[in-house]
Formats: structure tokens, sequence, C-alpha cells
């Protein structure tokens, strides 16, 4: 099975190589890694190159937003499995990959979540908000259940039959997406037990001068997926709190 990694970046030079250092030093070989890149201007292009025949596909190009790079990746992916690895982010070890690879072979699912970490910016040792998940219930998502979005990963023909990333959200589409995902029966969904990303604080969708934008889409999108509203909406904003308390009593964490 091969799996494709998308990383879309965009002026993060003092972050991208510790994320492609985080791939290509994974066990699991069969990996397929694409970078876009929007252009940057910071010594970010530079940094990339500099892996040379480490990356399979590399684009470095305007584009009309993350969403929009993603869907530029995902035309380039030849793998059996997609997933993404953000340009400030990490895999949780070096075995993530082969126990993704682990779960498709023995669910036969089509889609593979987990769960994830936020650790500090600055100290991606320290945890500052946890990410779990569970078994798979459809009513949840009436409660503003949704995995989170970097620990799915998606069979290719998964984007073939269902489509890509709507661009018309800025903010949002992965959870438009993900809802689109969840929401479909024929899509069978199995959950790993297990962290499987590390993510830094302060990207697109945890900046605070952001929320209300992202809250809004959050709303357009519920509202067409036929769930509850703001009552789905308030459920989701509100399943973060936990999320960070969590971590001043969770000792067993290794990061």
């Amino acid at each position: 099975m091969k799996i494709s990694i998308i990383t879309i970046v965009y002026n993060r030079v003092d972050l991208i190589s510790e994320c492609i250092e985080s791939v290509i030093n994974q066990t699991y070989e069969n990996v397929e890694y694409i970078i876009i890149d929007g252009a940057s201007t910071d010594g970010t292009q530079e940094k990339i190159e500099a892996y040379g025949d480490k990356i399979d596909h590399y684009i470095s190009e305007k584009d009309e937003g993350i969403f929009d790079a993603l869907n530029k990746g995902i035309s380039k992916a030849s793998g059996d499995v997609i997933g993404i690895l953000n340009s400030d982010d990490v895999f949780y070890n070096c075995n993530t990959l082969s126990n993704i690879a682990n779960a498709f072979h023995t669910s036969q699912a089509d889609l593979v979540y987990a769960k994830g970490l936020f650790v500090d910016r600055f100290n991606p040792k320290k945890v500052k908000r946890i990410y779990p998940s569970n078994p798979f219930r459809k009513w949840y998502l009436n409660y503003g259940w949704i995995p989170l979005h970097t620990t799915i990963f998606v069979r290719n023909e998964v984007f073939q039959k269902f489509g890509n990333y709507n661009s018309g959200f800025v903010i949002a589409s992965d959870y438009e997406i993900s809802l689109r995902w969840f929401q479909n029966d024929k899509i069978k969904k199995h959950f790993l037990n297990e962290w499987v990303v590390k993510m830094r604080l302060g990207g697109l969708s945890t900046s605070a001068r952001l929320q209300i934008k992202k809250s809004r889409e959050d709303l357009r999108i519920i509202n067409c997926s036929n769930l509850n509203g703001f009552l789905t909406l308030s459920f989701k904003i509100a399943r973060k709190i936990p999320h960070y308390i969590a971590p001043q009593f969770m000792r067993s964490i290794t990061v």
C-alpha cells in the first residue's frame, strides 16, 4: 500500500525542515511525499529544495488559498491512501504511517482516523491541548463531534468518488469534507486509538482573531449538512474546553 502525504506551505522557513524530516524518517517505506508551496518569499523554497529526491512532487506557485493548494496536491497523488501533514506539524513518531497502513490492512476501511495533540509553538514538547476521538456513531455529528482533520487518512478513491475540498470555504473546508465523509454510509470508517500527529498552536484555524470567521463558515456547513444549526455549533465549540484542561492531568503522554 502506497501512502501519499501532502504538505502545503507558505513562508515557514523556520519549521518546514522539521515537517519534512518527520515524513522522510518514517519506518514505513512506501510513501509518496508531495509539497505544495504558495510561492514563499522567506527562504522556504530553498529549505524544501535541499531535500531533493526525498520529495516526489514539488510545486511552488501562487494559489487561491489552502484548500486550492490541497486540491493541487490531491491531483498529484498516486497513493492508495492520502494523508495531510501541515507545514507547522510533525507525525507523532517514526512509526505513525506503519500504524496507519496496518489499520487499513486489518480493517479494510476506506477511512482511518485517530487522535492528535496540539503543542506549544515554541516548545513542541509541551502539550497544550489534546484532541481525542472514539469509535464513530453517526448521531455524534449533531453534537459537534468530528475527528481532528490531520488524523484522517482516506483512500484515494474516496476523493475520486465524492470530490475534493470545497475552496468556497476559506477556513473551514476541512470540516465540510469531513462531514461529507462521515455522513456517507458508503464510506467505511475505522478508529485507530493512537496519537498520530503533533500540531503547533497558532495555525490558520487556531488563530483567535479568525475564530469568528471560522464559526460563521462552520454554521453554514452545519446548516447545509442538515445538522442542528446553532446547537451543533455550540457543542462543537464547547468540546474544546476539556481538550485544553486534560493535559494538566495527563502524565502518560510522551512527546
